[in-house]
């Protein structure tokens, strides 16, 4: 073999070897993007969540407060049970502060 056929394999194998990197390289960036979008999708859909329940926090308090207004409301038809004779008069319910739930 001579020197001119060496250098022209030498050429060819190097050609080819750029071009199997450039391959691996433009695959390499297709899977980041794929990548990045579905870490995009998927942190607009945990926002999305965040979002809907960021006032779950509220329902315990709000159920609280609807036992004390419930109970204040039967303290007051109570009362006027008692005042007023229309009324009619349920037996006293128990009392509950949320913790049941």
């Amino acid at each position: 073999m001579s020197d001119t056929t060496a250098w022209w394999i030498a050429i060819i194998a190097g050609f080819v070897v750029v071009l199997v990197v450039a391959a691996l390289l433009q695959l390499l960036v297709n899977l980041v993007k794929t990548i990045d979008r579905r870490v995009a999708d998927i942190k607009g859909t945990l926002e999305k969540v965040t979002a809907n329940t960021a006032s779950a926090a509220l329902i315990d308090p709000t159920g609280d407060a609807v036992d004390r207004v419930l109970a204040e409301g039967l303290q007051h038809h109570l009362f006027l049970g008692r005042v007023l004779p229309s009324i009619p008069t349920p037996a006293p319910a128990a009392v509950t502060n949320g913790a049941s739930r």
